[in-house]
């Protein structure tokens, strides 16, 4: 299976399990230094950040995911409506892909990748399974 396939397989699958966890309602929260008091981001928000316009794959209340190609690459944007749906989208995510995480928010793609959006998007790069202590976050 070729990497463009595998991703679009697991966003589907991810879209799926955060729609099916509970959680509670709640909007968009962007990354930042004034989270509590930033506007909302949308998948196409943080796309336009990075050149694209995104192709959607998921477009739920608790998830939406949007398809990128851009000169830098392909990825995967996801928001999240709640910290509850990222926590299943994180653990259901793959431990072979690295993922650029924000508050509510992560891109999926390639390490070469990641690292050319991270300059642009911020977050943090989640470089093994966030759920074991070998996990390494590059910020």
């Amino acid at each position: 299976m070729t990497t463009f396939p595998r991703l679009a397989a697991f966003a589907l699958l991810a879209g799926l399990v955060a729609a099916c966890s509970s959680g509670s309602g709640g909007g968009y929260v962007a990354a930042g230094k004034n989270q509590q008091n930033a506007a909302p981001l949308t998948v196409e928000q943080l796309s336009a950040k990075v050149g694209c316009e995104p192709r959607l794959q998921v477009d739920a209340a608790d998830i939406r995911t949007g398809y990128c190609k851009t000169p830098d690459g392909e990825f995967f944007v996801s928001t999240f409506a709640t910290q509850a749906g990222k926590d299943a989208w994180m653990d259901a995510a793959p431990e072979y892909n690295p993922h650029l995480v924000g508050r509510l928010w992560t891109v999926l793609s390639s390490r070469q990748v990641l690292d050319l959006l991270k300059e642009r998007l911020g977050g943090d790069l989640h470089l093994t399974d966030h759920r074991t202590r070998q996990m390494r976050t590059v910020g």
